[in-house]
């Protein structure tokens, strides 16, 4: 089986991405697709005048800034119209798939951090209003008893904290998580470029193969958001996933482009 992650940035073609998840479904994959909803999200926080504030880690990784009425809004987008909209293309294109967010089964679980140390200003700062966390355990019988029955599942964060909040998760590390509890042969990893970049944005500089023993070395060449990507593929990597991709979700059959190396393969 593999785990698919759309992000959920501009360009993304998301027709094409469901319509080649679908055939795939057709021909006998077992597959779980996970998707973001960032791009989305933040048109209409602006919109709701409540605009994104995005931190950054003293490790150096970006992440949205999630109070209460942040994790609200990131709900109704992720939740409601990004998760429903793919779902609604699957279902066109032949595939009886499910839409779930982490919290639904409690199929995200995780622990929301107490506090997050950040850097603004030049100055490190404790942020202890924040609802983020990291997922620590999926509910894989949920997941098996969704494939085994014929039904796709199409996956989101929020997770859901021991103490049942609901916390922002990272969508990468959250299909890392899943890949590696369902044992998946492959995580297939698609945005808006065609891969790790060595010097981005230049797309004739991609990294076409990253050695699994290398991967975080090639964290020097991962640029915003990629950042976190190559985490998500590192922990993948060492929860036992033989293979993860980064690809290019620009394009026309971008999961079996992926599938046949077109890419960034790690493994």
């Amino acid at each position: 089986m593999i785990v698919v992650k759309v992000g959920g940035s501009e360009g993304i073609n998301l027709d094409a991405v469901c319509r080649d998840i679908a055939s795939l479904v057709q021909e006998g994959e077992r597959v779980v697709l996970v998707h973001g909803g960032s791009h989305r999200t933040n048109v209409v926080a602006e919109q709701l005048g409540h605009p994104p504030q995005f931190v950054t880690s003293v490790s150096g990784f970006t992440s949205r800034r999630t109070d209460r009425q942040t994790l609200q809004i990131f709900e109704m987008v992720y939740c409601g119209e990004v998760n429903k909209g793919i779902v609604e293309r699957l279902q066109a294109a032949g595939a009886n798939a499910v839409g779930l967010s982490g919290l639904d089964g409690r199929l995200l679980e995780g622990k929301r951090k107490e506090a997050i140390k950040i850097i603004e200003n030049g100055r490190r700062r404790v942020l202890r209003d924040d609802y983020t966390g990291t997922v620590e355990r999926v509910n894989v019988s949920l997941l098996r008893l969704l494939l085994d029955n014929g039904y796709l599942p199409v996956v989101t964060p929020p997770a859901i904290s021991f103490e049942s909040e609901a916390i922002n998760v990272d969508g990468d590390r959250a299909a890392a998580m899943i890949a590696s509890s369902m044992k998946a042969d492959q995580l297939i990893i698609l945005s808006n470029v065609p891969g790790l970049l060595r010097n981005f944005p230049d797309e004739s500089t991609l990294i076409r193969h990253i050695d699994p023993k290398q991967i975080e070395e090639s964290m020097q060449h991962a640029e915003g958001r990629m950042r976190i990507k190559v985490l998500g593929a590192l922990e993948a990597i060492q929860q036992g996933v033989g293979k993860v991709t980064f690809g290019d979700a620009r394009i026309e059959a971008p999961v079996r482009a992926a599938l046949a190396g077109q890419g960034t393969v790690i493994g």
